[in-house]
């Protein structure tokens, strides 16, 4: 038997995978439900997910296993219009002439942020059209240094500054430039048009994972079950203990063990250290009677207590909703000092809509219906330089034992930007190694 510590996304990828070679399986997983990040909320329509979830055109392993679970004709790729908000105004980011338009750039800052984006390195005067193909080229490189040398200082200080400091806060000058190049290329092709096309699947994705834990059986995972200890022989991994809802432990044979959970789990099971750091995030769902703007991803440059503007019903239509317009309201967290992590519920919905009204003076309160808040203290890893060679190996037999697996979020699948896709691609990276060696 293979047992899965975790029944997130990338668990359960794992266990169908493994299933479909004939290949016993157990999930456990800690939490009353399945899912992880991507658990959902009750509205007055479908369940939205708690932390905002979209595709890019990029991601082609979660349509493939969408479509093979009978759901392909339920993904929707409607264009995700982007803004930028800066001294008061919102300014749309999509099409050419809209980013031409941006008052704050000349006509060369304009080219370099443009050329960069399409791949192309012009310093020197002479393109060059492969210079970003190997990441690992720009693991050490500061993001500010980079932007400033391959776009310009201005774009950096009007654009890319804001964004970083929104993302990693006072982490953010330890970025590495490989994780802004990845970011650029993890990105869907453009309809130059339009915008960007982006992916929703119909309904929410609770959905793919319903239709994953029916395809691997609810009898194959145990929830509520906490995996508090594995065993190893001479010849690797013999054994794991599992903590059920009654609190009585179990000891389970297995032929090998899937973390697929965070780094920390993977510690205290094994001993093995990642020196990954991570952030949380806070992030509300605001839901309103009326919208707040017309764009779907609202970036904030002006003080505020949040960097983004997510408007989920700018994006797939609020009919499905019963008519609720539904605003995300995320902040990341890279400690737990944050003031905003110590707030309970109640003060951070205060918090979020004073900073709307800022914003918006316009912003009726009166208009919201009711506000729900989650929190993860491990969302995302901080990407700072030599990331890479920080990622935890789907393969733990040199480091840990013979039959150790890794497949949470300090996986290379997850790598530039974490993604319920990522999940996929590691779940089944650690499967087919699996396949392989037994």
């Amino acid at each position: 038997m293979i047992g899965i510590v975790g029944g997130g996304i990338a668990g359960l990828a794992a266990a169908r995978r493994l299933q479909r070679a004939g290949h016993e399986v157990t999930v456990f997983e800690a939490s009353e439900q399945i899912g992880g990040l991507a658990a959902t909320y009750e509205t007055a329509g479908d369940p939205l997910e708690k932390f905002y979830h979209h595709l890019s055109g990029s991601e082609g392993t979660i349509v493939d296993l969408i479509e093979e679970l009978g759901l392909g004709d339920d993904v929707e790729w409607p264009i995700g219009k982007n803004a930028y908000y800066i001294d008061g105004t919102i300014h749309p980011m999509d099409k050419p002439w809209e980013i031409l338009a941006f008052p704050y750039w000349s006509l060369y800052d304009t080219f370099r942020l443009g050329m960069l984006v399409l791949d192309v390195d012009v310093r020197g005067g002479v393109p060059s059209f492969d210079s970003y193909e190997d990441l690992e080229d720009y693991e050490d490189v500061p993001v500010k240094e980079f932007c400033v040398e391959h776009t310009t200082e201005n774009v950096y200080e009007t654009f890319f500054e804001p964004l970083l400091e929104a993302k990693f806060g006072e982490r953010a000058e330890d970025v590495s430039a490989a994780w802004l190049l990845g970011r650029i290329k993890f990105r869907g092709e453009r309809d130059l048009l339009k915008g960007e096309p982006l992916g929703y699947l119909k309904g929410g994705f609770g959905r793919l994972l319903d239709e994953l834990l029916d395809d691997v059986g609810s009898d194959t995972v145990e929830t509520s079950t906490r995996v508090t200890d594995v065993t190893y022989g001479e010849s690797g991994v013999e054994s794991l203990t599992a903590q059920g809802p009654d609190g009585a432990a179990e000891a389970h044979d297995v032929d090998a063990v899937v973390v697929a959970a965070m780094p920390t789990v993977l510690e205290e099971l094994t001993g093995y250290e990642c020196d990954i750091e991570f952030q949380g995030t806070v992030c509300s769902v605001i839901s309103m009677e009326e919208s707040l703007t017309d764009t779907y991803w609202l970036n904030v440059a002006d003080d505020a207590p949040f960097g983004a503007l997510i408007e989920h019903t700018n994006f797939i239509h609020q009919s499905n909703y019963g008519g609720e317009h539904l605003l995300y309201v995320p902040k990341y967290i890279q400690s737990p000092e944050d003031p905003v992590w110590q707030m309970d519920d109640e003060a951070v919905a205060e918090t979020w809509l004073d900073g709307i009204e800022g914003l918006f003076p316009d912003f009726d309160r009166e208009s919201v219906n009711w506000v729900q808040t989650a929190r993860n203290p491990r969302t995302a890893p901080i990407y700072e330089r030599g990331y890479l060679d920080m990622v935890v190996p789907y393969d733990l037999s040199e480091a840990v034992a013979d039959g150790v697996y890794y497949a949470g979020m300090a996986s290379e699948a997850q790598y530039p930007e974490r993604s319920l896709n990522g999940g996929i691609v590691a779940g089944y990276e650690v499967a087919d190694r699996i396949v392989e060696e037994y």
